[in-house]
């Protein structure tokens, strides 16, 4: 099964990932946490999760009398565009939407003051949220790990409540309740010893439900 994308016009390349997995019905079996995902913020997670690995290859391994295995089922389609020059990315899955803008798009060095090209990079951010009939957004700020850990903390909040602000003003809609948190340096998409990792951390996440089909 695939999803395809129409990406917006500065969108450059697409890719699309599918996970199966066949579900096991043993009892006592505790499912892995999806939340156990270092990368992944608290809120985010999908409601899916998967099943406990197990061993082919062990020898006590059987299914107890009466028990089957569960059909297979899709836990997420993923698909992820992400724009030529990486300042912006966009994930769909099956039930949400997340644009991920750069800092460096949206402020300038250190600073939670958004710049020029910030109200239009928003402003379409703001179009798909009313496309998806969204009345719960959450925005998250991330930094990099330079400087204090509690100066990131700052910084990432202040970064969120600006883009909060600024969206909140575009749609202009009462029905919509925002959550807002900075992060800081904590869940990195990118290895933080480069700067190109570095600045794929420094980023703002707008994430909202995807509508019903």
């Amino acid at each position: 099964m695939r999803r395809t994308v129409t990406p917006t016009p500065r969108i450059g390349a697409v890719l699309s990932t599918v996970t199966l997995v066949l579900a096991a019905g043993l009892p006592g079996a505790t499912p892995a946490r999806a939340d156990d995902d270092p990368t992944t913020p608290p809120g985010t997670e999908p409601t899916a999760t998967a099943p406990v690995e197990v061993d082919p290859n062990d020898p006590d391994l059987k299914l107890p009398d009466g028990a089957t295995l569960a059909q297979a089922k899709v836990l997420d389609i993923k698909s992820v565009v992400e724009d030529q020059s990486g300042d912006e990315r966009r994930e769909d899955t099956n039930t949400d939407v997340k644009f991920a803008l750069q800092a460096e798009v949206l402020f300038g060095k250190d600073s939670a003051r958004l710049g020029a090209e910030a109200k239009s990079r928003i402003s379409g951010i703001a179009e798909e949220i009313k496309t998806q009939n969204a009345t719960r957004v959450r925005v998250f700020g991330f930094t990099d790990d330079l400087g204090s850990a509690a100066h990131g903390d700052v910084l990432s909040k202040k970064r969120a409540n600006a883009v909060e602000d600024l969206l909140a003003q575009t749609l202009n809609d009462a029905d919509i309740t925002y959550e807002v948190r900075g992060y800081g340096e904590q869940y990195p998409i990118a290895d933080n010893s480069t700067e190109a990792g570095r600045k794929k951390n420094r980023r703002v996440e707008v994430t909202f439900p995807r509508s019903a089909p």
